[in-house]
């Protein structure tokens, strides 16, 4: 496991929602080893995608990016 910041701690939390909506998806009553691997592909792919979308949007943004000329 890493030692997570904070930051990583919340993109974690916002990654469950659609994990969740994938595994409902799948089947819940399901055991993750009868997923195929399409399905396991397709979890990992929503996992990491998430995650990276809201760390991403968890960055401060620079206020100003115009050009000043």
């Amino acid at each position: 496991m890493i030692d997570a910041t904070d930051i990583e701690r919340r993109c974690m939390e916002q990654t469950l929602q659609p994990l969740g909506e994938v595994v409902a998806e799948i089947g819940m009553q399901k055991p993750l080893s009868a997923y195929s691997r399409a399905e396991v592909l397709t979890l990992i792919e929503v996992v990491v995608s998430n995650y990276l979308t809201f760390l991403a949007q968890a960055q401060p943004q620079p206020e100003d990016t115009e050009i000043p000329f």
